[in-house]
Protein backbone atom coordinates (compact mmCIF):
# COMPACT_ATOMS: atom_id res chain seq x y z
CA UNK A 1 0.00 0.00 0.00
CA UNK A 2 2.89 2.31 0.83
CA UNK A 3 4.44 1.75 -2.59
CA UNK A 4 1.10 2.31 -4.30
CA UNK A 5 0.73 5.65 -2.53
CA UNK A 6 4.26 6.69 -3.50
CA UNK A 7 3.61 5.67 -7.11
CA UNK A 8 0.43 7.72 -7.27
CA UNK A 9 2.23 10.68 -5.68
CA UNK A 10 5.02 10.41 -8.23
CA UNK A 11 2.52 10.32 -11.11
CA UNK A 12 0.74 13.38 -9.73
CA UNK A 13 4.03 15.25 -9.57
CA UNK A 14 4.81 14.27 -13.16
CA UNK A 15 1.39 15.37 -14.40
CA UNK A 16 1.71 18.62 -12.43
CA UNK A 17 5.11 19.24 -14.00
CA UNK A 18 3.71 18.61 -17.48
CA UNK A 19 0.84 21.01 -16.81
CA UNK A 20 3.22 23.71 -15.65
CA UNK A 21 5.58 23.35 -18.63
CA UNK A 22 2.90 23.11 -21.33
CA UNK A 23 1.66 25.83 -23.67
CA UNK A 24 0.96 29.06 -21.82
CA UNK A 25 -2.08 31.29 -22.07
CA UNK A 26 -2.51 35.07 -21.79
CA UNK A 27 -5.94 36.14 -20.57
CA UNK A 28 -6.42 39.88 -20.97
CA UNK A 29 -9.49 41.71 -19.63
CA UNK A 30 -10.09 45.43 -20.16
CA UNK A 31 -12.61 47.40 -18.11
CA UNK A 32 -13.48 50.74 -19.70
CA UNK A 33 -15.09 53.67 -17.94
CA UNK A 34 -17.61 54.92 -20.54
CA UNK A 35 -18.94 57.93 -18.65
CA UNK A 36 -19.07 61.35 -20.32
CA UNK A 37 -15.45 62.35 -19.77
CA UNK A 38 -13.88 59.22 -21.27
CA UNK A 39 -14.01 59.83 -25.03
CA UNK A 40 -10.27 60.43 -25.05
CA UNK A 41 -9.62 57.11 -23.29
CA UNK A 42 -11.66 55.22 -25.87
CA UNK A 43 -9.85 56.96 -28.71
CA UNK A 44 -6.49 55.95 -27.23
CA UNK A 45 -7.68 52.37 -26.81
CA UNK A 46 -8.93 52.19 -30.40
CA UNK A 47 -5.61 53.56 -31.59
CA UNK A 48 -3.51 51.15 -29.54
CA UNK A 49 -5.41 47.85 -29.49
CA UNK A 50 -3.34 46.39 -32.33
CA UNK A 51 -0.08 47.55 -30.77
CA UNK A 52 -1.13 45.72 -27.60
CA UNK A 53 -1.83 42.55 -29.59
CA UNK A 54 1.60 42.89 -31.21
CA UNK A 55 3.17 43.22 -27.77
CA UNK A 56 1.58 39.92 -26.72
CA UNK A 57 2.77 38.39 -29.99
CA UNK A 58 6.38 38.98 -28.85
CA UNK A 59 5.87 36.77 -25.80
CA UNK A 60 7.16 33.21 -25.74
CA UNK A 61 7.45 30.53 -23.11
CA UNK A 62 10.18 27.96 -23.78
CA UNK A 63 10.14 29.17 -27.39
CA UNK A 64 6.39 28.71 -27.91
CA UNK A 65 3.85 31.51 -28.36
CA UNK A 66 1.09 31.54 -25.73
CA UNK A 67 -2.61 31.50 -26.60
CA UNK A 68 -4.36 34.88 -26.30
CA UNK A 69 -7.89 35.44 -25.02
CA UNK A 70 -9.43 38.91 -24.61
CA UNK A 71 -12.55 39.95 -22.70
CA UNK A 72 -14.07 43.41 -22.33
CA UNK A 73 -16.50 45.24 -20.06
CA UNK A 74 -17.66 48.83 -19.89
CA UNK A 75 -18.95 50.53 -16.77
CA UNK A 76 -20.17 53.91 -15.53
CA UNK A 77 -22.49 54.54 -18.48
CA UNK A 78 -25.88 56.02 -17.63
CA UNK A 79 -27.55 54.01 -20.39
CA UNK A 80 -26.76 50.81 -18.46
CA UNK A 81 -29.02 49.24 -15.84
CA UNK A 82 -28.50 50.50 -12.28
CA UNK A 83 -29.46 47.00 -11.06
CA UNK A 84 -26.28 45.78 -12.78
CA UNK A 85 -24.25 48.56 -11.15
CA UNK A 86 -23.96 50.25 -14.57
CA UNK A 87 -21.82 47.36 -15.84
CA UNK A 88 -22.03 45.58 -19.20
CA UNK A 89 -20.02 42.68 -20.56
CA UNK A 90 -19.02 43.52 -24.11
CA UNK A 91 -17.05 40.33 -24.69
CA UNK A 92 -16.53 37.03 -22.95
CA UNK A 93 -13.06 35.55 -23.48
CA UNK A 94 -12.51 35.36 -27.24
CA UNK A 95 -9.71 34.82 -29.74
CA UNK A 96 -11.61 36.70 -32.47
CA UNK A 97 -9.56 39.88 -32.82
CA UNK A 98 -11.87 41.45 -35.39
CA UNK A 99 -14.71 41.04 -32.90
CA UNK A 100 -12.59 42.74 -30.22
CA UNK A 101 -12.03 45.67 -32.59
CA UNK A 102 -15.71 45.79 -33.55
CA UNK A 103 -16.83 45.96 -29.92
CA UNK A 104 -14.22 48.56 -29.04
CA UNK A 105 -15.22 50.84 -31.91
CA UNK A 106 -18.86 50.42 -30.87
CA UNK A 107 -18.33 51.87 -27.38
CA UNK A 108 -19.89 55.26 -26.67
CA UNK A 109 -19.88 57.47 -23.59
CA UNK A 110 -22.72 58.72 -21.40
CA UNK A 111 -22.70 60.07 -17.85
CA UNK A 112 -23.13 57.66 -14.96
CA UNK A 113 -21.72 56.26 -11.72
CA UNK A 114 -18.41 54.40 -11.88
CA UNK A 115 -18.20 51.46 -9.47
CA UNK A 116 -14.69 50.04 -9.82
CA UNK A 117 -15.00 47.35 -7.15
CA UNK A 118 -18.22 46.08 -8.70
CA UNK A 119 -16.88 45.75 -12.25
CA UNK A 120 -13.69 44.04 -11.07
CA UNK A 121 -15.70 41.56 -9.02
CA UNK A 122 -18.08 40.87 -11.90
CA UNK A 123 -15.25 40.20 -14.36
CA UNK A 124 -13.57 37.84 -11.89
CA UNK A 125 -16.78 35.91 -11.23
CA UNK A 126 -18.22 35.91 -14.76
CA UNK A 127 -15.24 34.75 -16.77
CA UNK A 128 -13.72 31.28 -17.09
CA UNK A 129 -10.28 32.05 -15.74
CA UNK A 130 -7.48 29.54 -16.24
CA UNK A 131 -6.56 27.43 -13.21
CA UNK A 132 -2.93 27.13 -14.40
CA UNK A 133 -0.65 29.24 -12.23
CA UNK A 134 1.74 29.56 -15.17
CA UNK A 135 -0.80 31.45 -17.29
CA UNK A 136 -0.72 35.25 -17.40
CA UNK A 137 -4.07 36.55 -16.12
CA UNK A 138 -4.51 40.31 -16.29
CA UNK A 139 -7.27 42.85 -15.66
CA UNK A 140 -6.77 46.48 -16.72
CA UNK A 141 -9.29 49.00 -15.42
CA UNK A 142 -9.24 52.58 -16.69
CA UNK A 143 -11.20 55.60 -15.46
CA UNK A 144 -11.05 58.88 -13.56
CA UNK A 145 -13.48 58.81 -10.63
CA UNK A 146 -12.58 57.73 -7.06
CA UNK A 147 -11.79 54.02 -7.01
CA UNK A 148 -13.71 53.35 -3.79
CA UNK A 149 -17.19 54.23 -5.09
CA UNK A 150 -20.10 51.79 -5.24
CA UNK A 151 -21.59 48.92 -3.24
CA UNK A 152 -18.63 46.52 -3.64
CA UNK A 153 -15.35 47.13 -1.79
CA UNK A 154 -12.50 47.34 -4.26
CA UNK A 155 -10.28 45.70 -1.65
CA UNK A 156 -12.58 42.67 -1.52
CA UNK A 157 -12.78 42.53 -5.32
CA UNK A 158 -9.00 42.72 -5.69
CA UNK A 159 -8.54 40.06 -3.00
CA UNK A 160 -10.88 37.80 -4.98
CA UNK A 161 -8.83 38.42 -8.13
CA UNK A 162 -5.60 37.70 -6.28
CA UNK A 163 -6.98 34.40 -5.00
CA UNK A 164 -7.38 33.32 -8.63
CA UNK A 165 -3.92 34.50 -9.62
CA UNK A 166 -5.34 37.50 -11.50
CA UNK A 167 -3.38 40.78 -11.45
CA UNK A 168 -5.48 43.95 -11.42
CA UNK A 169 -3.68 46.94 -12.90
CA UNK A 170 -5.19 50.41 -12.77
CA UNK A 171 -4.92 53.25 -15.28
CA UNK A 172 -6.01 56.57 -13.81
CA UNK A 173 -6.94 59.21 -16.37
CA UNK A 174 -5.56 62.25 -14.60
CA UNK A 175 -2.64 63.53 -12.50
CA UNK A 176 -0.52 61.02 -10.58
CA UNK A 177 -1.16 62.55 -7.15
CA UNK A 178 -4.91 62.52 -7.70
CA UNK A 179 -4.75 58.85 -8.71
CA UNK A 180 -2.97 58.08 -5.44
CA UNK A 181 -5.39 60.18 -3.41
CA UNK A 182 -8.48 58.56 -4.99
CA UNK A 183 -7.24 55.00 -4.33
CA UNK A 184 -6.29 53.98 -7.89
CA UNK A 185 -2.76 53.18 -6.78
CA UNK A 186 -4.05 51.14 -3.85
CA UNK A 187 -6.41 49.32 -6.20
CA UNK A 188 -3.38 48.03 -8.08
CA UNK A 189 -1.24 47.36 -5.03
CA UNK A 190 -3.75 45.13 -3.27
CA UNK A 191 -3.64 42.49 -6.02
CA UNK A 192 -0.01 42.93 -7.09
CA UNK A 193 -0.83 44.82 -10.29
CA UNK A 194 0.60 48.03 -11.77
CA UNK A 195 -0.56 51.61 -11.35
CA UNK A 196 -0.36 54.12 -14.20
CA UNK A 197 -1.65 57.60 -14.77
CA UNK A 198 -2.28 59.00 -18.24
CA UNK A 199 -3.63 62.09 -19.92
CA UNK A 200 -6.51 60.45 -21.76
CA UNK A 201 -7.28 63.62 -23.72
CA UNK A 202 -3.79 63.88 -25.18
CA UNK A 203 -3.75 62.87 -28.85
CA UNK A 204 -1.39 60.01 -29.65
CA UNK A 205 1.48 61.02 -31.88
CA UNK A 206 3.08 58.67 -34.37
CA UNK A 207 6.31 58.53 -36.28
CA UNK A 208 5.63 58.01 -39.97
CA UNK A 209 8.08 55.71 -41.71
CA UNK A 210 9.02 54.96 -45.34
CA UNK A 211 7.63 51.44 -44.87
CA UNK A 212 4.06 52.29 -43.86
CA UNK A 213 2.56 52.44 -47.36
CA UNK A 214 4.32 49.23 -48.39
CA UNK A 215 2.88 47.41 -45.40
CA UNK A 216 -0.59 48.66 -46.29
CA UNK A 217 -0.21 47.41 -49.85
CA UNK A 218 0.73 44.01 -48.49
CA UNK A 219 -2.27 44.13 -46.19
CA UNK A 220 -4.52 44.35 -49.25
CA UNK A 221 -2.70 41.34 -50.72
CA UNK A 222 -3.23 39.53 -47.42
CA UNK A 223 -6.97 40.16 -47.53
CA UNK A 224 -7.17 38.58 -50.97
CA UNK A 225 -5.92 35.27 -49.53
CA UNK A 226 -9.01 34.75 -47.35
CA UNK A 227 -11.43 32.17 -48.76
CA UNK A 228 -14.92 32.47 -47.28
CA UNK A 229 -16.98 29.39 -46.55
CA UNK A 230 -20.00 28.44 -44.51
CA UNK A 231 -22.96 30.34 -43.11
CA UNK A 232 -20.98 33.26 -41.65
CA UNK A 233 -18.28 33.50 -44.33
CA UNK A 234 -19.56 36.52 -46.24
CA UNK A 235 -20.47 38.48 -43.10
CA UNK A 236 -17.14 37.78 -41.37
CA UNK A 237 -15.11 38.75 -44.43
CA UNK A 238 -17.01 42.04 -44.62
CA UNK A 239 -16.30 42.62 -40.92
CA UNK A 240 -12.61 42.05 -41.58
CA UNK A 241 -12.71 44.83 -44.17
CA UNK A 242 -14.73 47.05 -41.80
CA UNK A 243 -12.10 46.76 -39.07
CA UNK A 244 -9.42 47.67 -41.61
CA UNK A 245 -11.45 50.79 -42.36
CA UNK A 246 -11.88 51.57 -38.65
CA UNK A 247 -8.13 51.43 -38.12
CA UNK A 248 -7.48 53.54 -41.18
CA UNK A 249 -9.84 56.31 -39.97
CA UNK A 250 -7.62 56.88 -36.93
CA UNK A 251 -4.15 57.02 -38.38
CA UNK A 252 -1.96 55.31 -40.96
CA UNK A 253 0.19 53.90 -38.15
CA UNK A 254 -2.86 52.21 -36.58
CA UNK A 255 -3.58 50.52 -39.90
CA UNK A 256 0.03 49.38 -40.04
CA UNK A 257 -0.14 47.92 -36.52
CA UNK A 258 -3.31 46.05 -37.51
CA UNK A 259 -1.62 44.68 -40.64
CA UNK A 260 1.29 43.46 -38.52
CA UNK A 261 -1.13 41.82 -36.07
CA UNK A 262 -2.87 40.07 -38.97
CA UNK A 263 0.44 38.39 -39.69
CA UNK A 264 0.68 36.93 -36.18
CA UNK A 265 -0.49 33.54 -34.93
CA UNK A 266 -3.25 35.31 -32.97
CA UNK A 267 -5.14 36.43 -36.05
CA UNK A 268 -6.96 33.18 -36.83
CA UNK A 269 -10.28 32.93 -38.66
CA UNK A 270 -10.85 29.24 -39.21
CA UNK A 271 -14.57 29.58 -38.48
CA UNK A 272 -15.06 31.38 -41.80
CA UNK A 273 -11.76 31.26 -43.72
CA UNK A 274 -11.00 27.94 -45.41
CA UNK A 275 -7.23 28.51 -45.44
CA UNK A 276 -7.03 28.82 -41.65
CA UNK A 277 -9.55 26.02 -41.20
CA UNK A 278 -7.57 23.55 -43.32
CA UNK A 279 -4.31 24.52 -41.62
CA UNK A 280 -5.87 23.48 -38.32
CA UNK A 281 -7.70 20.40 -39.64
CA UNK A 282 -6.96 18.94 -43.07
CA UNK A 283 -10.22 16.93 -43.00
CA UNK A 284 -12.31 20.12 -43.27
CA UNK A 285 -12.28 19.93 -47.08
CA UNK A 286 -13.85 16.49 -47.09
CA UNK A 287 -16.62 17.74 -44.80
CA UNK A 288 -17.67 20.74 -46.92
CA UNK A 289 -21.35 20.74 -47.81
CA UNK A 290 -22.81 22.26 -50.96
CA UNK A 291 -24.19 25.22 -48.98
CA UNK A 292 -20.71 25.90 -47.55
CA UNK A 293 -19.33 26.60 -51.02
CA UNK A 294 -19.92 30.33 -51.30
CA UNK A 295 -18.28 33.13 -53.28
CA UNK A 296 -15.23 31.85 -55.15
CA UNK A 297 -15.91 28.26 -54.08
CA UNK A 298 -19.14 28.05 -56.07
CA UNK A 299 -19.06 25.52 -58.86
CA UNK A 300 -15.61 24.19 -57.95
CA UNK A 301 -14.82 20.52 -57.51
CA UNK A 302 -13.19 19.24 -54.31
CA UNK A 303 -9.86 18.96 -56.10
CA UNK A 304 -10.09 22.51 -57.45
CA UNK A 305 -10.87 23.80 -53.96
CA UNK A 306 -7.88 21.90 -52.58
CA UNK A 307 -5.59 23.54 -55.14
CA UNK A 308 -7.11 26.98 -54.44
CA UNK A 309 -6.57 26.66 -50.69
CA UNK A 310 -2.98 25.51 -51.20
CA UNK A 311 -2.23 28.47 -53.48
CA UNK A 312 -3.84 30.96 -51.09
CA UNK A 313 -1.93 29.53 -48.14
CA UNK A 314 1.38 29.94 -49.96
CA UNK A 315 0.46 33.49 -51.00
CA UNK A 316 -0.54 34.33 -47.43
CA UNK A 317 2.66 32.98 -45.92
CA UNK A 318 4.77 34.93 -48.41
CA UNK A 319 2.81 38.13 -47.74
CA UNK A 320 3.04 37.72 -43.97
CA UNK A 321 6.81 37.25 -44.25
CA UNK A 322 7.04 40.41 -46.31
CA UNK A 323 4.98 42.37 -43.76
CA UNK A 324 7.18 41.04 -40.95
CA UNK A 325 10.38 42.04 -42.77
CA UNK A 326 9.04 45.51 -43.52
CA UNK A 327 7.91 45.91 -39.92
CA UNK A 328 11.39 45.12 -38.61
CA UNK A 329 12.75 47.94 -40.77
CA UNK A 330 9.89 50.15 -39.60
CA UNK A 331 10.64 49.48 -35.93
CA UNK A 332 14.35 50.20 -36.43
CA UNK A 333 13.47 53.49 -38.11
CA UNK A 334 11.10 54.43 -35.25
CA UNK A 335 13.72 53.56 -32.66
CA UNK A 336 16.24 55.85 -34.33
CA UNK A 337 13.76 58.71 -34.64
CA UNK A 338 12.60 58.25 -31.03
CA UNK A 339 16.06 59.14 -29.75
CA UNK A 340 15.23 62.75 -30.60
CA UNK A 341 11.98 62.71 -28.62
CA UNK A 342 12.13 63.54 -24.91
CA UNK A 343 9.66 63.51 -22.05
CA UNK A 344 7.66 60.61 -23.42
CA UNK A 345 4.55 59.97 -21.29
CA UNK A 346 2.34 56.92 -21.08
CA UNK A 347 -0.93 56.56 -22.94
CA UNK A 348 -3.41 53.70 -22.59
CA UNK A 349 -1.51 51.50 -25.02
CA UNK A 350 2.00 52.01 -23.63
CA UNK A 351 0.74 51.47 -20.08
CA UNK A 352 -0.84 48.11 -20.94
CA UNK A 353 2.11 47.02 -23.09
CA UNK A 354 4.68 47.81 -20.40
CA UNK A 355 2.67 45.95 -17.80
CA UNK A 356 2.18 42.89 -19.99
CA UNK A 357 5.89 42.69 -20.71
CA UNK A 358 6.95 43.09 -17.07
CA UNK A 359 4.45 40.62 -15.66
CA UNK A 360 5.19 38.02 -18.33
CA UNK A 361 8.89 38.06 -17.44
CA UNK A 362 8.06 37.91 -13.73
CA UNK A 363 5.96 34.81 -14.40
CA UNK A 364 8.82 33.05 -16.14
CA UNK A 365 8.23 33.82 -19.79
CA UNK A 366 11.40 33.83 -21.88
CA UNK A 367 14.14 36.09 -20.52
CA UNK A 368 15.14 37.58 -23.87
CA UNK A 369 12.18 39.93 -23.40
CA UNK A 370 14.36 41.83 -20.93
CA UNK A 371 16.99 42.48 -23.55
CA UNK A 372 14.87 43.91 -26.35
Amino acid sequence: MKYLFLSILSLNLVFSSVAQTGKRKVQLVILFDTSNSMDGLLNQAKAKIWAIVNEVAKLTYQGASPDLEIAMYDYGNQSLNIKDNYIRQQLNFTKDLDLVSEKLFGLTTNGGDEFCGAVIQKSVLDLSWSSNNGDLKLIYIAGNEPFNQGPISYKEACALAKSKGVLVSTIFCGPYDEGVRTFWQDGATCSGGDFFNINSDQPITYIATPYDSLIQINNMKLNSTYVSYGFSGVDKKQKQSKQDDNAKTLNEAVMVERAVAKGSTYYWNGDWDLVDAVAADSTVLSKLKAEDKIDELKGKTDEEIKVLVSEKRKEREDTQKEISALNQKRLTYIEEQSKNISNETDDFGTAVSKSIRKNAVNLGFDDELKNE
